[in-house]
């Protein structure tokens, strides 16, 4: 394999900068801000479609409109999707331009979150749920490739900073979608209105982006022609598995810590707030990883010590001693977030262009989403043939292992792309 290239100097040292990035070139430094906005709450919409659904799973279930295998194929398929569409965000971006590829995204996620919680007469939810959730699980993935190749393009003269706030907005739609959708349900007493909300902000977001994305000039024919082919760099591969460990254990948090903690005996409000205070802890810890990644010669001891927080944290919280539960959510909630922001900033570390950098991220979170909903199936696999949760924390605390060996490797100052 090629691409191994060794970086050429440290970042300077309290900037979160890569060398010899500025900022682009007739960008006013409002519109600048503008535009880091918008993408930060593009990032605050990309995980409400998960969280939202785990937190009423149980009263879904109840209702008897969705069966088992229903279930399966609905906390797994988002994920897998997230896989199956994450390579087709560069030739749409290299096509029309990430920022319009971004908008229709948007508009995408905006109609599915709508068709999720409809009833299709005698068929019941169970289609809606479906082809909504298929319709979110891509629009979400177009939009997590593109937006590190966003911030590459122009916020390269801070990468630590916007990579902290976009990763921590991405971190608090979890949370949003786990805290509030027990209560809308609360007060209305339909799930599917509680699943409904989660529209409204999505919508909100394409009418503030429109303007911006309308504006934005079509990338030129050809501009990322000649880069370096990602699919034969070994570090590109240390990269993508570090993320395929880490999606393993985040979706599953995503899907299943609320049932989990509802099995052990925790009621339905309980665990929604466990889940979003553990989700606000992860906000914490991306906020911070991402510029302290970036202000250290390489990232070994970040990656595997943020490794061994999630792996821990989540197997203590489907085994440990339910007493301690609060300390399992702390951890698993720092380790998590900052896990989940340092493998996203690799795309943007190790690269040196967007063009490499859209690549990269449509790589690592192709195969790293795709192969990492086998997560969820896992968890799910686990549940039904044993009927409870307990060998599921065994088996992530082996998936820990890969995520501290991968995060070791992809931690070597080495870039993706051998051009300076």
């Amino acid at each position: 394999m090629s691409g191994n290239t060794r970086l050429e100097g440290p970042s300077p040292q309290g900037t979160g900068r890569v060398p010899g990035l500025r900022p682009p070139a007739g960008q006013s430094r409002g519109k600048l801000v503008f535009l880091g906005l918008c993408l930060v709450l593009i990032g605050l919409n990309l995980r409400t479609a998960f969280s939202s659904f785990s937190a009423v799973l149980t009263e879904i279930r109840a209702s008897g409109t969705v069966p088992e295998w229903a279930v399966a194929l609905l906390t797994t398929a988002p994920v897998t999707l997230l896989g199956l569409f994450a390579p087709l965000a560069p030739v749409l971006s290299r096509r029309f331009g990430s920022k319009r590829v971004l908008l229709g995204a948007m508009v995408v996620l905006t109609g599915g979150l709508l068709v999720r919680p409809t009833e299709w007469g005698s068929a019941g939810h169970l289609p809606g749920l479906i082809v909504g959730t298929a319709l979110c699980g891509a629009a979400i993935a177009l939009c997590n490739v593109i937006l590190p190749s966003e911030v590459k393009q122009d916020f390269a003269h801070r990468l630590g900073l916007m990579g902290g706030l976009y990763t921590t907005a991405i971190c608090a739609s979890a949370a949003l979608g786990a805290g509030f959708t027990y209560p809308v349900f609360q007060a209305t007493g339909e799930w599917s209105a509680a699943l409904l909300f989660w529209a409204a902000p999505a919508a909100a977001v394409v009418l503030l982006f429109a303007p911006v994305a309308v504006r934005a000039p079509r990338a030129r024919a050809g501009a990322d022609h000649g880069g370096t082919n990602v699919w034969r760099s070994r570090v590109a591969w240390h990269v993508t598995l570090f993320m395929l460990f880490q999606a393993m254990t985040s979706f599953s948090v995503f899907a299943w810590l609320a049932p989990i903690l509802r099995e052990r005996g925790i009621d339905g409000a309980s665990a929604g707030a466990m889940v979003s205070v553990s989700i606000l802890l992860q906000m914490l810890g991306s906020l911070f990883a991402p510029t302290l990644a970036a202000r250290m010669w390489d990232q070994r001891g970040i990656n595997v010590t943020v490794a061994l927080m999630t792996s821990l944290g989540f197997a203590l919280s489907v085994l440990g001693p339910l007493e301690f539960v609060w300390v399992w959510i702390g951890l698993l909630g720092l380790g998590q977030g900052a896990l989940t922001a340092v493998a996203l900033t690799m795309i943007m570390l190790r690269t040196r262009n967007p063009h490499t950098a859209v690549h990269l991220s449509g790589m690592m979170q192709g195969v790293g989403y795709g192969v990492g909903s086998l997560g969820t199936l896992i968890v799910a696999q686990i549940h039904n043939a044993t009927g409870q949760f307990a060998l599921a924390g065994w088996a992530f605390l082996a998936i820990g292992v890969g995520a501290v060996t991968f995060g070791y490797l992809a931690g070597r100052r080495r870039n993706v792309d051998a051009a300076v």
